[in-house]
C-alpha cells in the first residue's frame, strides 16, 4: 500500500467510517443528532455545529489548494459558522462536511508519495504530509470534545 493510500485510510477512519482509535468518526456522530441538538450552547463550550463548521472549513480550504487554487482560508474565520436554524440547515451542514470529507480522503489517496514530502504553499506551512496528518490530529481532538458535548447535551434531556 503506498504511504498516500495508508494516510487517506486513516482520514476516513476519523472523518466517515472508523472505529479503531475513537470507537467512533463523525458521520456515526453528527447522523445521530437533531439540529437542535447541533446548535445547543454547554456553558462556554463550542457547539457541535461549531466544531463541525470549523473541521470542514479546513478540509474545503486544503482541498482547494489540492485541486490547484489558492490557501484562502484564514484561522479567524475557521469558526465563523453561518445560522443553524432549521434541520435543513443542519442536514447541509453535515452533507457538505461528509461530501468534504470524503473528497479530501480521496484527493490524499490519489497523491504521489513524492507530493507528500514536498513544501505546502510555503516553507512556513511545512509539507503535504504535514498539513494531512495536521488534519488527522486535529479531527480527532475536535471529535472527542464533540463527543462529550453530545453527552452532556443528552444527560441534560435535550
Amino acid at each position: 500500500m503506498k504511504r498516500s493510500e495508508f494516510i487517506a485510510n486513516r482520514l476516513r477512519e476519523v472523518l466517515l467510517n472508523g472505529y479503531w482509535i475513537a470507537n467512533t468518526n463523525y458521520k456515526e456522530q453528527l447522523l445521530s443528532i437533531t439540529w437542535q441538538q447541533a446548535v445547543h450552547q454547554i456553558a462556554d463550550l463550542n457547539t457541535i455545529a461549531a466544531l463541525t463548521y470549523h473541521i470542514n472549513y479546513y478540509l474545503a480550504g486544503l482541498l482547494n489548494v489540492f485541486k490547484g487554487g489558492l490557501l484562502e482560508i484564514k484561522d479567524q474565520y475557521s469558526f465563523d459558522l453561518p445560522p443553524i436554524q432549521s434541520e435543513t440547515d443542519w442536514k447541509k451542514l453535515v452533507e457538505e462536511f461528509l461530501v468534504n470529507s470524503a473528497s479530501f480522503a480521496n484527493e490524499v489517496a490519489q497523491m504521489r508519495d513524492e507530493k507528500l514530502d514536498q513544501v505546502f504553499i510555503d516553507e512556513k506551512y511545512g509539507t503535504y504530509l504535514r498539513n494531512v496528518e495536521g488534519v488527522i490530529e486535529h479531527s480527532y481532538y475536535h471529535l472527542g470534545q464533540l463527543v462529550l458535548i453530545k453527552k452532556l447535551i443528552f444527560a441534560a434531556g435535550k
